[in-house]
């Protein structure tokens, strides 16, 4: 099986060019990423800076997928961050704060509605069935990537996507026969 191969890291920093390269690659699937696990967009941007910064003082190592080594590092700042603020996130979600929207707003009503329906279905998914859903559905990883990505076997990856797929079919399933001709 493919998994993200882990070399020792370069001796030298990256130079500004390749962190802007690499920002410029990878930070928008990174951001959506970090903000489909926070609902908080104001500390998506801030773990993503951190990422970037911590990048430009360890360097990058060798690896057989940038993207997926990326995203483990963005998976794992997350859940360093979610461990040190459990009690303010508990709090914030019991305050009833909106979480961030996944998709634009749209100005076509029926649109925004759908997007509105699709967003409260996939906040109904258990976090590491829709963490495992959006690397596989908006950032496109593999199982392999997945798997890599969140220190879990190739299966496990494979069967949380599947739970998360069952689940929202069925909670989208109204959504589907109402839209039909």
């Amino acid at each position: 099986k493919s998994q993200v191969l882990m070399r020792p890291p370069r001796d030298t920093m990256l130079t500004a060019r390749q962190i802007s390269e690499l920002y410029d690659a990878h930070a928008a699937g990174l951001f959506h990423y970090i903000v489909g696990m926070l609902k908080s967009e104001a500390e998506a941007k801030d773990l993503l800076q951190e990422l970037f910064l911590k990048l430009q003082h360890q360097g990058l190592p060798v690896v057989e997928s940038e993207r997926a080594w990326l995203t483990r590092l963005a998976h794992n700042i997350t859940l360093d961050w979610l461990r040190r603020h459990h009690t303010r996130r508990s709090a914030e979600e019991r305050s009833g704060l909106e979480p961030q929207p996944l998709f634009q707003r749209a100005a076509d009503p029926d649109t925004a509605e759908f997007a509105l329906r699709v967003q409260a279905a996939l906040d109904e998914l258990p976090p590491e069935q829709r963490s495992v859903a959006h690397l596989k559905l908006w950032q496109g990883l593999t199982f392999e990537e997945i798997a890599a990505t969140q220190g879990i076997p190739l299966n496990t990856a494979a069967s949380r996507y599947r739970y998360a797929i069952d689940k929202l079919r069925t909670l989208l399933r109204p959504l589907y026969e109402e839209i039909q001709p």
